[in-house]
């Protein structure tokens, strides 16, 4: 064990450049981005529509245009004067010196660019309509903390994530395989839409009194703690519930309700958003928020594959 420890030091060490990085691109959000793609991806395929190579490319776009914003998120809360020296969450590059901001800059740009290379795919396979929502994709990664008027900064950010990484992410995924888009994959993905909703819930929940001080309006600034703790709720059993039933009355696609059981686990969850105010313990409830919705994506896309209506 103690030369496990010393090898992974070893590692840390001759590696801090990119654990640096690979902290900044916020790996434990990144659920917000994989798992659209998963539903929209298992919905093809009980469709007998599933594409491969459509399905990667999709993958691929929405992880790199998430690390993206990430990245210009780090750069400008830093150089508003949002993230500072009191901020209670994980380390921020900018913010605590480890990066420049120019180079947070040039990265986040890099990172957008590379989105670009699977977008050209896309748009070839899917047409025209997706070049849109690359680039609206993009430009409000940036505009959620950049610009004189950031979504993140007005109070806006939660409609942001649950259109774009809720039925604008599995509609495209399921667009680019099948080419076609019905209501059924639209409506299922208000169901990721709503859990990346209650990951910037934690967030901003964690954040609110530096949020506050620096004049960024989240909904939670604006309407308070309660507030805040009910959407998250509210949220994660609407997205385990409410959109599954829907969709499994509409279609016959009653293994969906599979997704109810994430329900059992969420409890510990819910438990500490709904009773802690420090960093450390609602960092950890915003992480388990994200394995809470890749286990919803795995339960309702195997239970949407493997019981299809007669």
């Amino acid at each position: 064990m103690k030369s496990m420890a010393k090898n992974r030091s070893r590692n840390d060490t001759a590696n801090p450049a990119l654990s640096i990085w690979f902290q900044a691109a916020r790996p434990k959000t990144l659920a917000a981005g994989i798992a659209p793609v998963v539903v929209g991806t298992a919905m093809a395929a009980a469709d007998a529509r599933f594409h491969a190579l459509s399905a990667f490319c999709a993958f691929a776009g929405a992880i790199l245009i998430q690390i993206g914003a990430n990245f210009a998120n780090d750069y400008f809360d830093a150089v508003k004067g949002c993230d500072t020296e009191e901020r209670i969450g994980p380390v921020r590059a900018v913010q605590a010196g480890l990066v420049s901001p120019g180079a947070m800059r040039w990265a986040a740009g890099i990172v957008f660019l590379a989105a670009c290379a699977p977008g050209l795919y896309i748009v070839w396979r899917g047409g025209w309509p997706f070049v849109a929502i690359g680039l609206v994709s993009i430009l409000c990664g940036v505009l959620y903390t950049g610009g004189p008027y950031p979504l993140g900064y007005l109070g806006l950010g939660d409609l942001f994530v649950l259109v774009f990484f809720g039925p604008v992410a599995v509609g495209g995924t399921y667009y680019v395989q099948a080419l076609a888009l019905p209501p059924e994959a639209v409506i299922a993905g208000l169901a990721p839409g709503l859990f990346s909703v209650a990951i910037l819930t934690v967030n901003n929940l964690r954040d609110i009194e530096q949020d506050r001080q620096a004049g960024k309006k989240t909904l939670p600034v604006r309407l308070g703690r309660t507030f805040a703790r009910v959407e998250y709720v509210v949220s994660i059993i609407a997205a385990c519930t409410i959109i599954p039933l829907s969709l499994a009355w509409r279609t016959g696609h009653w293994g969906a309700m599979a997704s109810i059981l994430v329900l059992v686990a969420a409890p510990p969850t819910i438990r500490t958003v709904l009773e802690k105010t420090d960093g450390p313990p609602l960092n950890d409830a915003l992480a388990r928020t994200g394995r809470l919705l890749l286990l919803f994506a795995f339960l309702f896309s195997a239970g949407w594959t493997l019981w299809t209506p007669r």
